[in-house]
């Protein structure tokens, strides 16, 4: 009996929490911009992304965090393999409010979507180049205002493959006119979730490779910037 009722109360709890997200998304305009990050809204996200590393068996292993600049926003850039990747890099990244520039379907998502808008998240139509740029801009203006970090991936969409795809170059622009550095950073193990989950844990490798000061980002191209990333995500990732 006492199995029974601890499960009930897991049960309980877990439906209140859902309940919670559902009655906090109804207070949000999902058709609407929001430029303030929430601090309400971030904890929902944060601690139910901390609950679901749990329940996924994730074991994330790191390096570098000590690179990542203090006190002052940036751009974090990553290689992208895996639907778990933005999970897992804003729960490591939790104190630093990382808002994630991503495509329009993940603002559908139940209970998450609209929360994630209260959190600065960025919906970008990657098939419309001139709406994109607005998109980059606002990025830009939100690392100008001091309102959050941004996180995008260079390659645009996710590799099915486990081959690095080609660079997006023109994401780099967010840093320039933001004048912010760039955070290089690589993930390793997240393909392997779907393989592994439910019956053996996972292991993830997150590592920040490098930190490109914003002296450096204005003086170079996006071009450059772009070569440079992925030279130093490849030493790591092989391909």
């Amino acid at each position: 009996m006492i199995v029974v009722y601890v499960l009930l109360g897991i049960i309980g709890i877990v439906a209140l929490w859902f309940l919670l997200l559902f009655v906090s998304g109804l207070f949000i305009d999902p058709s609407k911009e929001y430029d303030t990050n929430s601090r309400y809204y971030r904890f929902l996200l944060n601690f139910s992304t901390a609950v679901a590393m749990r329940v996924c068996r994730l074991r994330i292993k790191t390096t570098g965090m000590d690179k990542v600049p203090q006190g002052r926003r940036f751009l974090l850039v990553s290689n992208h393999r895996s639907n778990f990747d933005p999970l897992i890099t804003w729960h490591v990244f939790a104190k630093y409010d990382l808002a994630f520039i991503s495509k329009a379907s993940n603002f559908k998502i139940p209970f998450f979507g609209r929360i994630i808008l209260k959190c600065c998240f960025m919906p970008i139509d990657r098939k419309d180049s001139e709406k994109a740029n607005v998109t980059k801009e606002r990025a830009a203006r939100l690392l100008r205002n001091d309102a959050v970090s941004v996180a995008v991936y260079p390659e645009g969409t996710r590799s099915k493959t486990g081959v690095t795809l080609p660079f997006h170059n023109g994401i780099f622009n967010i840093a320039k006119e933001g004048g912010v550095p760039i955070v290089v950073m690589t993930l390793r193990g997240t393909a392997d979730v779907k393989n592994r989950y439910p019956w053996h844990h996972t292991d993830i490798y997150l590592d920040v490779l490098d930190v490109i000061p914003a002296e450096e980002v204005a003086e170079k191209t996006p071009h450059e910037l772009g070569e440079k990333v992925r030279a130093e995500m490849l030493n790591v990732l092989g391909c």
